[in-house]
């Protein structure tokens, strides 16, 4: 039986299977449900970066060890190593590499190869069970199964052979639930991996406007863990809904959910950029689209010197002289613009383009979103080095943005603080408590 906090309870909906609501009141930044991954894979990008089972990065001078058997896997210590041979290596080290050396794996694209070794630790760790494959010995299994298919039938991928062998209706049920319930495991909003969490998939919907985030937990010798953070208060009644993509993916975000998870959102997001159809190209002239910027700015109504909180700002706010701005592209660009300048020391290049941004990302996200304050914390590391370096700034340039950097860092801690310490506790945080006991020295 699937176990829910006393503080959550799961009902009926009227177009999805169920809702997941608050049954009481549950303020900002408290966690309203854990839970331990069912099984993991790490990204290859991140192989040989991190630790295979409890993702963390090695600190100081410790240093990754591969298992002996396949060396095809890396572990901070002999604990996580046993951690995960227990939960299932010990039934796959032996084939891994021959897997991962075949034909049928090699022609595969990323994604199904990323789906053919999760799937993998899935029919592992089922095979361990007192009796193998016996999901009813498993409540996370279980659940697993219970929840909603694909919405196209899809072919399973090859999988590394494991004894016993399952069933191939049992593969094909397991990963016909892969495609629209597995989650994305990020480190500093970066991903590095993929996960199986049934309870989370079965409990919550999405929402282009979500009132929680997911966020995970890295501890030595056991399972990610899921947290689920609420980013403003909820009242009781109020649904808990996640974003199962970015919401700032206004062009794409709806066909993506209609075929990767069978439904079209009916949030007032969505129904807002549906109702002003094709989003406009942007325009060509610098100078137009620097008095766009602007205006942009103007809308949302950030001053860095002077803000204590940041504006709250819907959508649906837009003006149909800045729906262009809305595009993927322009965002993407813009963040891109930001970086580059801040890395090349073109301080006010990066400056002007990183308030633009957080224009946007204020007008886009709902309040207290995550990436919101990753970015109050770039800017902020932005203006000490242009503090600290004094390139092409005048004296009252430079105490301009003594008065704005505290301001980044105290909005930035704010936000980052409800979502709390996550990966392995070291991150952001730490970042803006080092910023802050600096800033007597400037």
């Amino acid at each position: 039986m699937m176990k829910i906090p006393e503080w959550l309870d799961l009902v009926p909906h009227a177009t999805a299977r169920d809702k997941c609501i608050a049954k009481t009141s549950l303020n900002e930044g408290s966690c309203i449900f854990t839970e331990p991954a069912f099984t993991t894979i790490l990204l290859p990008s991140e192989k040989g970066q991190r630790c295979d089972n409890c993702f963390r990065l090695p600190s100081g001078k410790v240093r990754l060890q591969r298992c002996t058997g396949c060396g095809s896997y890396w572990y901070c210590d002999t604990q996580c190593q046993a951690f995960q041979w227990r939960a299932h290596h010990k039934r796959i080290c032996k084939g891994y590499n021959t897997h991962l050396s075949s034909p049928e794996y090699q022609a595969l694209p990323v994604h199904e190869k990323n789906d053919s070794i999760l799937l993998t630790h899935t029919l592992a760790k089922l095979s361990l069970l007192t009796i193998p494959y016996s999901v009813e010995d498993s409540p996370s299994a279980t659940v697993l199964l219970s929840l909603l298919p694909h919405p196209q039938d899809s072919v399973p991928p090859p999988v590394c052979p494991i004894k016993p062998t399952p069933q191939p209706q049992l593969l094909k049920r397991l990963y016909a639930r892969f495609g629209n319930n597995n989650f994305a495991i990020h480190s500093r909003l970066t991903t590095v991996g993929h996960g199986v969490f049934p309870v989370a998939s079965r409990l919550f919907n999405h929402s282009c406007v979500p009132n929680a985030v997911a966020k995970y937990v890295f501890s030595s010798s056991q399972s990610i863990v899921m947290e689920v953070v609420a980013l403003r208060d909820i009242s009781p009644e109020e649904e808990v809904c996640l974003p199962y993509l970015d919401p700032a993916l206004h062009e794409s975000r709806r066909q993506i959910l209609e075929i990767s998870y069978g439904f079209k959102c009916q949030c007032p997001s969505c129904l807002f950029l549906q109702a002003i159809g094709p989003l406009p190209e942007l325009p060509i002239d610098q100078t137009e689209l620097s008095f766009l910027e602007k205006s942009l700015r103007d809308l949302v109504g950030f001053v860095p010197d002077l803000a204590h909180t940041l504006p709250e700002r819907l959508i649906e706010d837009t003006p149909p002289s800045l729906y262009c701005m809305l595009r993927e592209g322009y965002m993407a660009g813009l963040s891109e613009t930001f970086s580059k300048a801040s890395h090349e020391g073109q301080y006010d290049v990066a400056l002007e383009s990183g308030v633009t941004l957080l224009s946007l990302y204020l007008l886009v996200y709902p309040p207290n979103y995550p990436q919101t304050g990753m970015h109050l914390l770039e800017l902020a590391k932005t203006a000490w080095n242009a503090i600290i370096t004094a390139r092409g700034l005048t004296g009252d340039e430079i105490q301009m943005l003594k008065q704005q950097l505290p301001v980044f860092l105290s909005l930035a801690r704010h936000i980052l603080t409800i979502l709390g310490p996550e990966d392995d506790g070291v991150g952001p945080l730490q970042e803006i408590q080092t910023l802050q006991q600096l800033l007597p020295d400037i």
